[in-house]
């Protein structure tokens, strides 16, 4: 089976009510979803170095303060993915979709009223319960 190493952020606004979510396109794999910015690692990339290339590269944000927030592993029918997530508390530039994709900053009370990746759900769990 497949497996995947990604780096996602979690994107704070600077109240930390507010996070950031990219939509994943239609073609893609669990196309039509929110997420957490971010991507693959590359080979030989740190996990710090793979986060900063991700957020530049997708939303235009230079990182200036990441914390590791957790590792989630997670096998869907044709892949397996470790996600590693970051809690981003500060950044410089202003958020855009690179990629073509639509972004959009969510209050922290509302995320249970989108989609995710299955993946992803965990942290959603954990973002509402505070």
């Amino acid at each position: 089976m497949k497996e995947v190493e990604v780096a996602a952020g979690v994107i704070f606004n600077p109240a930390r009510t507010h996070v950031l979510l990219a939509l994943r396109k239609p073609e893609q794999h669990q196309g039509d979803r929110w997420e957490f910015p971010g991507g693959k690692i590359e080979a030989g990339e740190g996990l710090a170095d793979a986060l900063a290339r991700e957020l530049l590269e997708e939303v235009g944000i230079v990182v200036t303060e990441a914390n590791p927030r957790t590792i989630i592993e997670h096998s869907y029918p044709d892949k397996r993915v470790r996600l590693h997530f970051w809690d981003v508390t500060s950044f410089e530039g202003r958020p855009s979709g690179k990629e073509g994709q639509q972004l959009q900053w969510l209050e922290l009370t509302k995320l249970g009223e989108l989609k995710f990746p299955d993946a992803n759900q965990t942290i959603v769990d954990t973002l509402i319960a505070g």
